[in-house]
């Protein structure tokens, strides 16, 4: 029995993907999550063997939450099930931990095999996302600009915002807020977050 947790922010997906699901045998769908805090609360509770996780949600997106599972050690495998095949979302996702990245207009049978081999720890890829990973690392790329969720850490930082109420605006942990500090450190060149918030202003990220 492959113990499954939904994560989407619409109740007809979920309620297709519950649905599809229940009537296979091999799967128990043992809960569903509408954003990703919920998501990693039901995960902690539930322990799923696998999640099917949206990307795009409200309050802490599926990127953060595949973050912080990763970060709390939850041992759940993470499929991505999302409408975007681009390397803005697919390649942090997989940095961030997930085990496989598939659409939504994927078959039914294609997406039932996916699960069941994320179940056993075998990576899974949509075919236009396996190109998109070899495009993205055959590609030599300028340097990157901030992610979407990047800026909103950083604007709050410019705001005079700590590590700690960071997390709380965004409800994602401190370890998450200095991950993305990090990666804007090393994405504007620099070493502090006074530095940062500079660079952002000179290079007209923060207006």
């Amino acid at each position: 029995m492959i113990r499954l947790l939904i994560a989407d922010d619409h109740p007809i997906v979920r309620d297709g993907l519950s649905g599809m699901f229940a009537a296979e045998p091999e799967f128990e769908v043992v809960g569903e999550a509408a954003d990703g805090a919920e998501a990693i609360q039901l995960a902690a509770a539930l322990r799923p063997d696998v999640i099917l996780m949206d990307l795009q949600m409200p309050g802490m997106n599926g990127l953060d939450a595949i973050s912080e599972l990763a970060e709390r050690g939850v041992r759940s495998r993470v499929l991505v099930l999302t409408t975007y095949d681009t390397d803005g979302y697919v390649v942090p996702a997989i940095e961030a931990g997930a085990t496989g990245y598939l659409l939504k207009d994927a078959p039914r049978d294609e997406l039932l095999r996916a699960v069941r081999s994320a179940a056993n720890g075998h990576s899974v890829l949509a075919p236009s996302v396996a190109n998109t990973l070899m495009n993205h690392v055959r590609t030599p790329r300028a340097p990157e600009l901030l992610s979407p969720r990047e800026l909103e850490v950083l604007k709050l930082v410019a705001a005079g915002n700590t590590n700690r109420e960071t997390a709380r605006h965004l409800f994602i942990s401190e370890a998450t807020v200095k991950t993305h500090l990090l990666n804007i450190y090393s994405k504007l060149n620099v070493s502090d977050r006074a530095a940062a918030v500079a660079e952002a202003f000179k290079r007209g990220l923060l207006g």
